[in-house]
């Protein structure tokens, strides 16, 4: 079965990695156009140029600091992962780093987009596991006012549908986590319960940081100065910050109650083992009974009280029987029987 992570990267291109690349004028698609002429096409006044890429090698991305003059650093943190959620400045052109975050086989899939913006131009880099940005593409596409706003609209609505898709994720935990706390209240929790419930509460921290960072991003985009960002786009990103924050709240009040249910579980698999211990213990004080006097009776003399007694084995048993009887109705009524 194909890996729903790995998505097709062929574009009408044709090229290993390019997904899209599309010039844009006052909010309309001019051309489809090929990364040799995506410099070019960047320097017309009024145009902008957006090129989707998706894992692309170090020959593709050195194609595109030469048509945009990208920074060799940047270029370095863009072929490889493992960059945290950062902005940085370089001359003229802004280079963006955010995490992605899909649910995949139970667990939180992790990705990155790397963004290069400058004036004219805006490169998406994706890595992982990261749905494609086409949505986003048809979205401000079909938003033509607010899109003429150029590179800087691109960024937010990456951006935006970025942190978008962090609340899904934490809707499936969500409802994963009532089924497992409806297990533990009902008694019916087992050891899977508990292994799930700290995976779980891990990823959930490996999503807050992804996550948070981002405010920082969004805050330093919102301050003035930065090139090729229009303060009229502040409440954009200002949009962006609250709905991080908003999603950690959902995160740290969901690791709350992952920590309730786990300890929850931890108590309950205690008091069920303590209930055990108490039946086994009443069992074995029943049974005590019959083995002592079976074990007395059964030593080699021959002067006992009562061995010889016609009704002497008769009378045992039921002494046995009345002692083991009044030591169960003892320790049902304590509840531990």
């Amino acid at each position: 079965m194909t890996n729903p992570l790995k998505l097709a990267t062929a574009s009408s291109h044709g090229r290993p990695g390019v997904v899209a690349c599309a010039a844009y004028a006052a909010g309309r698609r001019v051309a489809e156009i090929p990364i040799e002429e995506a410099g070019e096409w960047s320097r017309k006044p009024g145009h902008v140029v957006w090129i989707g890429l998706h894992e692309p090698d170090l020959e593709l991305l050195r194609q595109l600091q030469r048509e945009f003059n990208l920074h060799e650093l940047a270029i370095e943190d863009a072929l490889k992962a493992h960059q945290r959620p950062k902005l940085e400045q370089y001359g003229d052109a802004l280079f963006v780093v955010a995490r992605t975050a899909q649910m995949f086989d139970g667990r939180i899939a992790f990705g990155e987009t790397h963004l290069f913006v400058g004036k004219g131009y805006v490169v998406s880099v994706r890595h992982g596991a990261s749905t494609s940005y086409k949505p986003v593409r048809e979205r401000c596409e079909a938003a033509q006012k607010a899109f003429s706003e150029g590179e800087d609209f691109i960024l937010y609505a990456i951006l935006d549908f970025i942190v978008d898709n962090y609340i899904p994720v934490i809707q499936t935990i969500q409802d994963e986590v009532e089924e497992i706390e409806d297990s533990i209240l009902g008694e019916t929790a087992t050891q899977i319960h508990v292994t799930r419930l700290y995976q779980l509460r891990r990823d959930l921290l490996r999503l807050r940081n992804a996550a948070v960072p981002l405010v920082e991003v969004c805050r330093r985009l919102e301050q003035p100065g930065l090139p090729g960002i229009d303060p009229v786009m502040s409440p954009l990103f200002r949009d962006v910050s609250d709905h991080i924050r908003r999603v950690q709240e959902e995160i740290e009040s969901l690791r709350e109650v992952l920590a309730f249910a786990f300890e929850t579980s931890l108590m309950t698999g205690q008091a069920q083992q303590t209930e055990i211990t108490r039946k086994l213990a009443s069992w074995a004080a029943i049974l005590a009974v019959p083995t002592a006097v079976a074990g007395l009776y059964g030593m080699n003399f021959d002067v006992m009280p009562e061995l010889h007694w016609k009704y002497g084995y008769a009378v045992v048993l039921v002494v046995i029987l009345t002692v083991c009887g009044w030591l169960y109705w003892r320790f049902r009524r304590n509840g531990w029987l």
